[in-house]
Parts: C-alpha cells; structure tokens; sequence
C-alpha cells in the first residue's frame, strides 16, 4: 500500500479564458494553477477539483489529455505525473425537505460521466458554467444520479452556518433531506473536528473527510487527509472511504476548530464571542451560531467509535512571522509543504528561518500552539509564544 496526501475540495477561481467559475474564488485560481501548486509545491497526491461540471474545464482538461500532458486512468481520475485529478462538483440544494439551503459534493470517475451529469444539471440549474449553483431537483433524485453514474456524494461542510446540513439550527437529522444509504461521506469542515462531530450519533456510520475547501492557491491543502491505498485512483478512494480490501483513512489533518472562523457563537459586526441573542459589545442582534455551539445542540451520542487519528494541523501561513518571502524560502530548500509540515527536523528548519520559527512548526506538530478562538467570520490566530 502506498501513503496518498490527498485534499478533495478545491475551487476553480477562473478559466483560462478567464470567465468566472467560483464568483468568490481568486481569479489566480486556475486549472493550470492548481496542478502546479499541487504537484511542486504542497506535496499532495490527489485532488478534488469540484468545478470540473463546467463545460470549459472540461474542455480544458480534454485538451490537456490530447497534447500528452495527462491521461484517465483505468480505475477513474486523470494523471499528472506524480498527481491525480478526482472530477468533482458542489451543487446548492433547496427541497421541500431542507431547510436549507445546503452545499454537497459529486464526484465522478470519469470525462465521459461527468460530461453527461454536466447536461443533466443543465436542465436543471440556471448557469451550469458557475460553481455552487443552485439545482432544481429533490435531494435524492441526486444521489440516486450518482449511483447511477458510479459516482460518490459526500455532504459539504456540514457544521458552518451557512449553507450546509447542520447549519441553519433547523435540520437536526441528516435523514430530514438525504436518503442515508446514499452517502459516502461527511466533509467537516474548518471549525470542527472528529471529537467534536462523533457527539451526533448518526454520523458514527460515516467516515470523515477533512478538506480545504480552497477559494485560493494558498489555501489549499489547509486541511486534507493521508489515505492507505494502492495507487492514487478513484477506485483507490472509493475503497478507502468504505475501509475495505485494506485500503483506509490513515490520518485526517485539520485546523484546530478553534482556528475555524465560526467556531465560537459570536458577533457578526464586532465578531466578540456572545452568550446571548444581542452583543453587549456593540448591541447588534446580528449572531452567528458557532459550530462548538451547534453540535452541544444536537450532541446525542454517549460512545464514540474507533476513528483514524485526527491531527490538529496549522497552516505555515497561519504561524506569526512566517510570510510569503519565508515560505518560498522553505519551498527551495525542503521541496514542499508536506515535506515542511511532516518529514524536516526542527534543527534543519532552524538553519533556514531561524529556531523561533523553526519551534513555532515544531509545535504546530504536537498540537501545543496557544490559539486565540474565532467566529461570526473571523478566523481564531497563533498567538505568538517565546521559546
């Protein structure tokens, strides 16, 4: 078996052409632009890039495919090199049984497939050349498509408070929108973690994904998880989320919840943490429930199961004093990010920026960061620590 970085949700900013696909993604986000990051510089084996429904990514990606530069393999997913493309998609969905709406993911082995579910959510959503579009069509009427296509549906970020499963403080069961037998796996998101989703019973069953979910170059691979497989293949994958025939999750890697952006109920104009409906701070009424709040809300589980490791994981940009021109200098020297984050020692990374730095990542490591909280929209900080 072979050990596979692997982060399954990342965003498609702008076409080559540069026409919009995510409305809120850097128009530096380009298919060109993630195979390179991905490859040369944070060490990941496998990517989902969930805007490949639109028609010009897939022609782009066919183009590639002609010139020689990358070709589908047998078991699904398109090969760069060293790297894997899984073809993705995140679909707003907004039934008569959700309160929503919420965000899920499709994934997809092949051009051929995905091509054909591109026309299908034509028919059914109002600009398919955008990402995150709203479709119009029942909930399961989409996961039983992508059983149809031997495709994967994992529900996105399904804590956030906005536009996902948990969120809205009104679903309190996945069963309320989705046919549970239909689902391959449940995405955190950035302000939660293993421990704190095992609270909810019904997600025992599921196993856990730990993604980005990049609107940036620099943002992917924030989160991502370290699968056991025997290539890096959607097959490979589908088999590690079912823990079968030996092939498994090995390790999620996440942020710390607390560094999660909504991960304390709080203000949404002065982002104070709240206790209450008003902010005694500034006395807005505008609140956003935190993700730590929400599932104490929906917390129903007196066992957890047995669970890969979940290793709280900082982002090198999250740490004070590390900028872009000492990021790149870490870049030439160890190669990637991954090599940065697992492999180099504290003394070798010492001779390059420095031991204050150097311990900051060491720490980072072992989970011993002191962490100032986020939420209502702001991400939690590294406070900054003497040796």
């Amino acid at each position: 078996m072979k050990s596979c970085y692997a982060d399954f949700h990342i965003h498609i900013g702008r076409t080559r052409t540069n026409k919009a696909v995510k409305i809120t993604g850097a128009k530096s986000l380009t298919l060109s632009a993630i195979l390179k990051e991905a490859r040369s510089r944070k060490g990941l084996d496998m990517i989902g890039v969930i805007d490949c429904h639109v028609p010009e990514v897939m022609a782009e990606l066919e183009e590639y495919i002609f010139r020689g530069q990358g070709y589908e393999l047998k078991d699904g997913g398109i090969r760069f090199g060293s790297l894997t493309l899984i073809l993705g998609t995140e679909i707003e969905i907004y039934d008569e049984n959700c309160h929503g709406p919420i965000h899920v993911l499709v994934y997809l082995p092949n051009l051929s497939k995905m091509k054909h579910f591109s026309e299908w959510l034509n028919s059914r959503m109002k600009n398919v050349s955008l990402s995150s579009q709203r479709i119009y069509e029942k909930a399961e009427v989409i996961q039983e498509k992508t059983r149809e296509l031997a495709g994967l549906f994992i529900p996105a970020h399904v804590f956030t408070p906005f536009k996902s499963l948990y969120g809205k403080g009104v679903n309190r069961s996945i069963s309320e929108v989705l046919d549970l037998n239909k689902i391959d796996g449940i995405e955190l998101g950035l302000s939660s973690d293993t421990q704190m989703a095992d609270q909810i019973q019904e997600l025992h069953t599921f196993p856990y994904l730990t993604n980005s979910d990049a609107h940036s170059i620099q943002k992917m691979a924030r989160e991502y998880q370290l699968l056991s497989v025997r290539e890096a293949s959607f097959t490979e994958w589908s088999k590690a989320l079912k823990g079968v025939e030996g092939r498994g999750i090995k390790a999620n890697f996440g942020l710390s919840p607390k560094l999660g952006k909504y991960y304390r109920t709080s203000c949404a104009q002065c982002h104070t943490p709240v206790l209450q409906t008003h902010c005694e701070v500034c006395g807005s009424h505008k609140i956003v429930k935190g993700v730590l709040n929400r599932i104490q809300e929906l917390s129903s589980a007196s066992t957890h199961p047995i669970r890969p490791p979940y290793i709280h994981h900082v982002p090198l940009d999250f740490l004070p004093g590390l900028g872009p021109k000492t990021f790149e200098r870490l870049l030439a020297v160890f190669g990637t990010e991954m090599n940065i984050l697992h492999a180099v020692s504290e003394s070798d990374l010492a001779n390059v920026v420095g031991e204050s730095l150097a311990h900051l990542i060491a720490l980072s490591r072992s989970g011993e960061l002191a962490l100032k909280q986020g939420g209502g929209g702001t991400y939690g900080k590294v406070i900054k620590q003497k040796r």
